[in-house]
């Protein structure tokens, strides 16, 4: 080799070894298992073991245990910030193991998400729409040996489906047979403006690392209601039809725009209408959870 040469050879190389390091999708994960056992590690080592290139990221393992509402949220709360193509494997499957369909979703919005269609979808469906759903195929997309497994799909199936998606092993078309542009849907209290100017919606998760109640009525639906920064804001939190907090607070940009303990409503990162105590939990101080059950109603005072 003329050593004239060389340093372009050598930089052309590195060049193309880059640009192989970067031909998959990332593969985002997401169950109940939490990380106490090596249910995780088996999935990523099943992904692995399809393509040792592969990017492979966590979304959460913390999900409260079958708890298909939450996992709907957090797919919802963090698939816009990734890149078109990547895949989603969500795994809260009470019902592994059952006749609920185990399928790929593709949004419109170009990313798929591997995951039982038990209400998981819910959010993902309403937020990035529906470009289509494919019924994973078994017989083809599946662990080899584990076809007597029959309570473990994040592993045989999920995770190496995704996997072979992600990699380029397989396409979009040969997951499986397509079905309707449909999925199952948990019912919830869509935000609105109701006619006595109050907003209604739902709290559909908490902040859970400092107790914020976060709920689904955004800024525009706020400007409506005439609430602008400063003012107070009167609300109620129902279970149900339960009352479990009527009160008011001001409407500020941040915590630090009021007394320490004091309780403010705030735009969340999401820019959804939420309600904190500054340096302390809301949640645990008035006992409010989240779900698709916990509604909010709030007007300006």
């Amino acid at each position: 080799m003329d050593i004239r040469t060389a340093p372009r050879i050598i930089a052309l190389s590195l060049l193309l070894a880059g640009s192989c390091a970067f031909a998959n999708e990332a593969l985002v994960i997401q169950t109940d298992f939490g990380l106490k056992d090596g249910a995780v590690s088996a999935m990523k080592g099943v992904a692995f073991g399809v393509d040792r290139t592969l990017p492979l990221y966590d979304l959460t393992h913390e999900i409260p245990a079958y708890n298909i509402w939450e996992a709907s949220y957090r797919l919802y709360q963090t698939i816009n910030y990734w890149p078109k193509g990547t895949v989603f494997v969500s795994v809260v499957d009470p019902g592994v193991g059952t006749a609920r369909h185990s399928v790929v979703l593709k949004t419109k919005s170009g990313h798929y998400i591997v995951s039982p269609d038990n209400g998981t979808l819910t959010l993902v469906a309403e937020h990035f729409g529906i470009e289509a759903v494919r019924q994973i195929d078994e017989k083809r997309n599946r662990l080899k040996g584990s076809e007597k497994s029959y309570t473990f799909h994040g592993r045989d199936v999920y995770a190496y489906t995704g996997a072979r998606l992600a990699s380029g092993a397989i396409s979009y078309e040969q997951v499986g047979p397509l079905l309707p542009a449909e999925v199952v849907r948990i019912p919830y209290q869509p935000a609105v403006a109701a006619a006595d100017g109050s907003l209604k919606g739902t709290i559909p998760i908490l902040d859970v690392q400092y107790g914020n109640v976060w709920t689904n009525i955004d800024e525009t639906l706020l400007t409506k209601a005439g609430i602008d920064k400063g003012d107070q804001a009167c609300f109620k939190i129902s279970e149900g039809e339960a009352l479990k907090y009527e009160g008011k607070a001001p409407y500020v940009s941040s915590f630090g725009d009021v007394p320490e303990g004091q309780p403010l409503v705030y735009l969340n990162s999401l820019l959804q209408v939420s309600v904190a105590l500054n340096m302390d939990s809301f949640a645990a101080r008035h006992q409010v959870q989240s779900g698709a059950n916990w509604h909010i109603s709030l007007k300006k005072c």
